[in-house]
């Protein structure tokens, strides 16, 4: 095969073991275009269940990523950030050729995908920035599912990427009172650089209006359930893989009558799927990355032929990681 003809891609050959494969390159169609890419980013909790191996059984199919090669637990080629440039298009699609895009990708040097699957990037969004599209995407669905008001009172535990995007949006929103906890004061930084209120756990008797839990640790969504009001709303963000979840409902839980709601990206409320498509989501998530505060959120980058070790590393001891970048050159 031919240089031009293949492609490399990053596999999850199995639990705990990557790999970078070179296969042939798809031709490129009719109302396809094929993208060089640029970067690519990890979304450092699901990509670390999936390396680990931690994705349910019950639960391969709804896991599914866009472009995903394989099946869980492995062989399987699975992510969802990638930045690139159109290289070449089908017979049917115009306009394009140059131009930088974002798509729902596994780590791969360069793909062939419909036209429809790619988002043209913003002029005022560099390409390494662009990597948190897909998290500023949750980060959009979450707060929607929050229904969070002026004036409200919010805790968001959890300050890892997606967590400290909601709680920089929903700062955003008149006289909200904002606080994210971590116990990992590393990120009280990035928190204080986007103007976020930090502490390393939750004041008692807080009474939150809305708690957004997105630290992907179940003891995280005890403490979301102890700093919630009467009548509060805890909104879960997070996803536990195969990880038991034990919580204390029987403590204030039901004297507060407090409500559990799941958010995931996958899903447009109910309220906005009338008028709302995953495309106009998507175009949303990026014009908010115009904001050049949030690169303090890239906290590395890496050759995207050290992606084996990084994951490896990133799955086992990436508590200090926020978004970690993969370049490709």
């Amino acid at each position: 095969m031919s240089e031009k003809n293949t492609t490399r891609e990053f596999w999850v050959q199995q639990p705990g073991r990557g790999e970078i494969v070179t296969r042939r390159l798809d031709p490129v169609g009719p109302g396809d275009v094929l993208v060089r890419a640029l970067c690519s980013g990890i979304s450092r909790g699901t990509e670390s269940l999936v390396f680990r191996g931690q994705v349910p059984e019950s639960r391969y199919e709804a896991m599914r990523a866009p472009f995903q090669d394989g099946d869980f637990p492995g062989p399987v080629k699975y992510g969802y950030i990638s930045v690139g440039v159109v290289e070449a298009f089908g017979e049917d699609v115009d306009g394009l050729l140059g131009a930088r895009v974002f798509c729902l990708h596994p780590h791969q040097d360069r793909y062939v995908v419909p036209v429809s699957a790619v988002t043209v990037l913003p002029s005022d969004v560099p390409d390494g920035r662009a990597v948190l599209a897909a998290n500023m995407e949750t980060a959009v669905n979450a707060v929607w599912d929050a229904h969070v008001s002026v004036g409200d009172r919010v805790l968001v535990v959890g300050a890892g990427v997606v967590g400290l995007l909601i709680a920089w949006l929903i700062a955003r929103i008149p006289s909200t009172d904002v606080t994210i906890v971590d116990p990992n004061t590393f990120r009280a930084a990035a928190a204080e650089h986007l103007g976020i209120h930090f502490a390393s756990e939750a004041s008692s008797g807080m009474d939150a209006d809305v708690v957004v839990h997105a630290s992907g640790n179940p003891d995280g969504l005890s403490t979301a359930l102890a700093a919630a009001g009467m009548e509060g709303r805890v909104v879960e963000v997070s996803w536990f893989g195969d990880r038991p979840v034990t919580l204390p409902l029987g403590e204030a839980f039901h004297d507060r009558r407090i409500t559990i709601r799941s958010s995931q990206v996958g899903r447009l409320p109910p309220d906005r799927l009338p008028r709302w498509s995953y495309a106009r989501r998507m175009a949303v998530a990026l014009d908010l990355l115009a904001d050049e505060s949030l690169d303090v959120l890239v906290t590395g980058e890496s050759e995207f032929d050290d992606l084996p070790e990084v994951m490896e590393r990133l799955a086992h001891s990436g508590e200090d990681t926020l978004c970690h970048r993969i370049r490709y050159t």
